[in-house]
């Protein structure tokens, strides 16, 4: 079946950096559409990025990108996406899923999460 791990969040103080990652498997992973989303309690979940099959990107605050705060990448080869967070900030604290898309009926498969806390 299915599977996608998270690993990589924890406790960090403001300004800091983290890297995400989430292994997936059982799935043809090139195939996929790969999402980074985010949610604080009481609050729907939130997309911050996506990579699509043939690498393309996109972020739900292109401003973040632009500034170098969030960088989704994947390796195809370990069947892994990244997420890169630099100048991380209070807002920023949450917990992180992983999901994966399926190109062809659309079904999203996700994650456990991960946790990010920022110190501020």
């Amino acid at each position: 079946q299915v599977q996608l791990v998270e690993s990589g969040g924890g406790l960090v103080q403001a300004g800091g950096s983290l890297r995400l990652s989430c292994a997936a498997s059982g799935l043809t992973f090139g195939n996929y559409h790969m999402n980074w989303y985010r949610q604080t309690p009481g609050k729907q979940r939130e997309l911050v990025a996506i990579i699509t099959s043939d690498g393309s990107t996109n972020y739900a605050n292109y401003a973040d990108f632009k500034k170098g705060r969030f960088t989704i990448s994947r390796d195809n080869a370990k069947n892994t996406v990244y997420l890169q967070m630099n100048s991380l900030k209070a807002e920023d604290t949450a917990v992180y899923y992983c999901a994966a898309d399926d190109r062809i009926s659309g079904y999203k498969y996700w994650g456990q999460g991960t946790q990010v806390t920022v110190s501020s």
